[in-house]
């Protein structure tokens, strides 16, 4: 079996009502489930939420809400990893099932992302994920004084050229492949077990502030007009 189960909790503080916010004349959450219909991949598309908001606007896309999650798995400091395990506890799901923990506020991903994500989580490999390469080097990066003075990171890259220097990737933050068991483990995801998929830089923007917000649907309307 293959689940998408997506965490959607209710208490966003930056941007208020986050999952369910208005993005190009839908709630956010839309595009994860429309994305995980889409691929043809799942079985059943879960909503994870505190909220019975999210849960009603949920159902109504179409996913599944069969429980609420406990507010103890709902706080600021909660991450991932016991969210999803909680889930595939709830949902009962079998050692070998496959579960892909799907973010609710990634409005550029491609279905055909996640079945490059399915076909990579095979033999030994622990999870599948997204991942971007940043757009300028790390290496050459720098902090500032108060006074504004740069203080470089990486001083013996300071006159190294752009081209000569490793390319370094991220997390793009949309989703992660890995089988049932190693979700209740709740083993840690960034490993040499783990393998990424590239992902173009236009299908990907971090929604974490308002302006990333306005990013977002820049790209979104610049992807639907090509």
């Amino acid at each position: 079996m293959r689940i998408a189960l997506i965490p959607a909790r209710g208490g966003s503080k930056r941007i208020p009502h986050k999952n369910i916010k208005d993005f190009c004349g839908r709630p956010i959450l839309a595009y994860s489930i429309e994305v995980a219909q889409k691929s043809g991949l799942f079985e059943a598309i879960v909503v994870s939420t505190d909220d019975e908001r999210i849960a009603a606007i949920a159902k109504h896309l179409g996913a599944r809400v069969p429980f609420l999650r406990p507010a103890h798995l709902s706080d600021d400091s909660t991450g991932t990893l016991p969210v999803i395990a909680h889930a595939a506890e709830r949902l009962e799901l079998g050692s070998d099932d496959l579960l892909c923990c799907l973010y609710p506020t990634a409005p550029l991903l491609e279905s055909s992302s996640l079945i490059l994500g399915l076909e990579a989580l095979e033999g030994e490999v622990s999870y599948t994920f997204g991942a971007v390469r940043y757009d300028y080097p790390p290496q050459r990066s720098f902090m500032l004084k108060e006074n504004g003075a740069p203080t470089m990171l990486f001083p013996e890259h300071f006159q190294s050229r752009s081209q000569d220097l490793n390319p370094i990737f991220h997390d793009a933050g949309q989703f992660y492949w890995a089988r049932a068991e190693t979700w209740r483990a709740q083993e840690p995801i960034f490993t040499p077990s783990a393998r990424a998929i590239v992902l173009d830089p236009l299908r990907v923007q971090d929604i974490d502030t308002l302006e990333d917000w306005k990013l977002a649907e820049m790209k979104y309307r610049l992807l639907e007009s090509s």
